[in-house]
C-alpha cells in the first residue's frame, strides 16, 4: 500500500476518532471506517482498523480500570462473545447491510421513545439478564459483521441511567474484549492478508492520543449534555444504517 501524504492524513484522523471512542465517546469511533474508506477500499479499511481498535483498547482499559458497571459486564461479555461466534459461523451467509438496517430501525424507535415517550422518563431500568443477553448477542454480532455494535449496546444501557463515567467505562471494557475476540476469526477469514504493519504502527500514535482526549472530554461534559449527545449520535447512526441498506436495495 502506497503511503501517500493524503492517506496518512486521512488515516490519522480516522484513528484519532477510534481513540476518542475508547476514551469515553463510543459513537465517535463509527466514523473511522467511512473516513478511511475515502482513501482505501472499505474492506481494507475495516481490517486495518481492527488492530488499531485493539491497541487503543489497552489504553482505554487502563483509564477506566475503576469506572464500570460490573453487573452489566457479567451479562454482556458472555452474550457478546456468543454474538461474535454466530457472526463467524455464518459469516458467508450474513448480510451486514441487512443486519445494520434492522439495528437502525430499532435505534430510531428507541430515540423516539426516549424523547417523546412518558414511560422512558420514569425511574431507571435495572440491568436485567434477559434483555442483557439479547442485546449483548446483537452487540457482538453487529460488531463482527459491520463494526457497528455501539447502537445495540446503547439501547440496552442508556435506560439504566448510569453515570457518564460508568457508561463510558462499561462500553470501553466490553468492546475491548469483543475486538480481541474478533482477531482470530478475522485472521481465519484472511482479512489480514494485505495488512500493512508499518502503517498500523504509525496509526497507533493518533489512536492513543485520541483515547486520552476522549477521556478528558468525557470528564468535562456535563452528564445531561453527554447523554443527549449520545442519543443524538445514536439517531444519526441509526438513520445511516437504514439508508445504507435502502441505497443498495432500491
Amino acid at each position: 500500500m502506497e503511503h501517500s501524504p493524503g492517506l496518512l492524513a486521512v488515516a490519522a484522523i480516522a484513528c484519532f476518532f477510534v481513540g476518542m471512542s475508547k476514551g469515553g465517546l463510543p459513537s465517535v469511533g463509527t466514523l473511522a471506517v467511512p473516513i478511511l474508506a475515502m482513501a482505501i477500499p472499505p474492506i481494507t479499511a475495516a481490517a486495518l482498523l481492527l488492530p488499531i481498535f485493539v491497541a487503543s483498547d489497552f489504553v482505554g482499559l487502563y483509564l477506566y480500570r475503576k469506572e464500570f458497571s460490573r453487573r452489566n459486564l457479567l451479562i454482556l461479555i458472555p452474550a457478546a462473545l456468543v454474538g461474535v461466534g454466530i457472526g463467524w459461523l455464518f459469516s458467508a451467509n450474513l448480510s451486514s447491510l441487512f443486519i445494520g438496517m434492522l439495528v437502525g430501525l430499532v435505534g430510531v424507535l428507541f430515540c423516539a421513545n426516549a424523547w417523546f415517550g412518558k414511560r422512558f422518563r420514569k425511574a431507571a431500568r435495572p440491568a436485567d439478564v434477559g434483555r442483557g443477553l439479547f442485546w449483548g448477542v446483537l452487540t457482538g454480532l453487529t460488531s463482527f459483521v459491520s463494526h457497528s455494535g455501539g447502537p445495540t449496546f446503547q439501547m440496552y444501557v442508556l435506560p439504566q441511567r448510569l453515570s457518564k463515567m460508568n457508561f463510558a467505562g462499561t462500553a470501553t471494557i466490553l468492546f475491548a474484549i469483543v475486538n480481541a475476540a474478533k482477531i482470530v476469526p478475522y485472521w481465519q477469514m484472511r482479512q489480514f492478508e494485505n495488512f500493512d504493519i508499518p502503517l498500523a504502527l504509525w496509526l497507533a500514535v493518533p489512536a492513543i492520543a485520541g483515547t486520552v482526549v476522549g477521556l478528558r472530554l468525557t470528564m468535562m461534559i456535563p452528564d445531561g449534555i453527554f447523554f443527549r449527545l449520545i442519543e443524538i449520535t445514536l439517531l444519526g447512526l441509526s438513520l445511516k444504517l437504514v439508508w445504507d441498506y435502502l441505497a443498495t436495495a432500491l
